[in-house]
């Protein structure tokens, strides 16, 4: 009778000495195996086409426990018999863990199937799988309690996009991945920001001609081309060096900051303004569409199902229609689009429109009210720029009349708000509430006499300002400043009131 050393070890006491042992020939040990991974799995010892082609490979993928036990030994064992390094770069990823920093174990019940996560699980059917075949079957109360009250309604289906986005933004080179639900679902509101985007811009794309001949780019147009060339070059370095967080979190704040909340509302004055220029307006959808499909093309890496069928929908008005999204080209920088003029503009432009939201916000006044808005220190460029931007201002900030005031001229009672060195005023006259807006001013008052306070408190102490770096103490004196100057301009605005109060 034959048996193998594993069952000669098992069964120890119950054979003879006289039984024969032989161990298996198909066995080989784990670590050895896996060191042998690289090359015998394309044919080794054989000189194969599949070995002659795929050796030495380009990137290892792994995580940081198995470096060495695999990684090392796959490095000797290929340098021993195929005389080469098997690849290039070795890219260690973090392990997943879950909320709470714990390894996660079927033993613990906190493991996560990606499925659940895709498709969605009831909370019954979640407990089931997490306490079934346990170990330590005494957890199970244990387990069940947490479970409740991690998922009190089970797991939603965020989609696979949702999910792959989410590790992707997690993947640091730190060595642990905190698993964190809320982040998956941010992201699925990010798959429908982009679905709803692609629907406003096919809905101005289609019954146009946008190959024919080029439209006349705006300001806006300009600012949004010269934004998606800058985040391809974000991108293109931080995939160069591995760092998938890093490209991830670039396109995340380019279509959804800049080309969905901002863009996206800056193409409505042009495009729905009857009086506008036709060129002016063919520019504008052509824009839409060649920095929507760009976008795709860029994401599909991170989120491949929601862009292929997207892209398949956009790219016949970009020019680029072909079978799929992944047989497109990787989109080419193009350093002659950047324009840093229509950047500051705009830039200018939102903090201005932030400014009046700010204002509307802050004492109550309805989306719907046409504001009179006037500027104080105003320098000449920015009087030029408020003229070219009034289309802009009146439909993004809702004014009904812009002014710049002259440096002599007393502005009248007013809401207001700082930008850089302007003053944006609304006049109060008609639109707030008095009691509320000074309630209101006597906290923003308080809050920089206290800013106010810790900051002389910091600047009056002799060892701060001595051994602290000559920047740090500069910033913290501009930061002094400005407090002052925010409370001086703040109490001359209470002051307007109570004079518009007792009129």
């Amino acid at each position: 009778m034959w048996v193998t050393l594993k069952q000669r070890c098992a069964l120890k006491h119950q054979l003879p000495d006289t039984m024969i042992l032989r161990q298996d020939d198909d066995v080989l040990d784990t670590w050895f195996s896996s060191a042998l991974w690289t090359f015998s799995t394309l044919g080794w010892p054989d000189n194969t086409d599949d070995l002659k082609t795929f050796h030495p490979a380009s990137v290892l993928v792994t995580g940081f426990d198995i470096i060495f036990f695999w990684v090392a030994r796959m490095i000797m064992m290929s340098l021993h018999f195929m005389k080469e390094v098997p690849f290039h770069t070795v890219y260690v990823h973090g392990l997943v863990r879950d909320g709470e920093g714990q390894k996660m174990s079927k033993s613990k019940g906190n493991v996560l199937d990606p499925i659940d996560l895709i498709d969605g699980i009831s909370l019954d059917a979640l407990l089931a799988k997490r306490t079934a075949n346990l170990m330590q079957p005494q957890l199970t109360a244990k387990i069940d309690k947490a479970t409740r009250k991690q998922f009190p309604d089970g797991i939603l289906g965020y989609g696979t996009d949702a999910l792959r986005y989410a590790f992707y933004s997690l993947a640091s080179t730190g060595r642990d991945i905190k698993f964190d639900i809320g982040r998956i679902e941010g992201y699925r509101n990010f798959c429908n920001k982009i679905w709803n985007a692609s629907r406003y811009v096919l809905s101005h794309a289609e019954g146009h001609d946008l190959l024919s001949e080029r439209g006349e780019d705006s300001l806006a147009d300009r600012w949004i081309k010269s934004r998606m060339e800058s985040t391809l070059q974000v991108v293109d370095n931080a995939y160069a060096q591995y760092r998938f967080d890093l490209a991830s979190q670039a396109l995340y704040d380019f279509v959804w900051n800049e080309f969905c909340d901002w863009y996206l509302e800056l193409s409505k004055p042009v495009l729905w303004d009857e009086d506008t220029n036709a060129m002016a307006a063919l520019g504008t959808r052509q824009t839409l569409i060649t920095v929507l499909e760009q976008s795709l093309r860029m994401l599909h890496p991170f989120m491949p199902y929601l862009t292929e069928e997207v892209w398949q929908n956009v790219s016949p008005f970009a020019g680029t229609q072909g079978k799929s999204i992944m047989l497109a080209p990787w989109p080419t920088y193009r350093a002659e689009q950047i324009d840093e003029e229509s950047e500051g503009e705009i830039e200018w432009l939102k903090k201005i429109i932030i400014a009046i939201r700010t204002i509307r916000a802050e004492a109550n006044i309805p989306p719907s009210t046409e504001l009179n808005v006037l500027v104080s220190h105003a320098s000449e460029q920015d009087k030029a720029r408020l003229v070219r931007n009034t289309a802009y201002l009146a439909k993004l900030a809702k004014v009904s009349q812009l002014t710049a005031l002259s440096p002599d001229a007393a502005p009248p009672p007013s809401l207001m708000a700082l930008c850089g060195e302007l003053e944006i005023r609304v006049p109060m006259a008609g639109v707030i509430d008095i009691d509320q807006e000074l309630v209101r001013l006597d906290k923003e008052i308080n809050k920089y006499e206290s800013e106010l306070a810790r900051l002389e408190g910091k600047l009056n102490n002799k060892a701060f300002v001595e051994r602290a770096p000559a920047e740090v103490v500069v910033a913290e004196r501009q930061k002094q400043e400005q407090a002052a100057a925010s409370i001086a301009t703040l109490q001359r605005q209470r002051t307007q009131i109570e004079v518009l109060r007792s009129t």
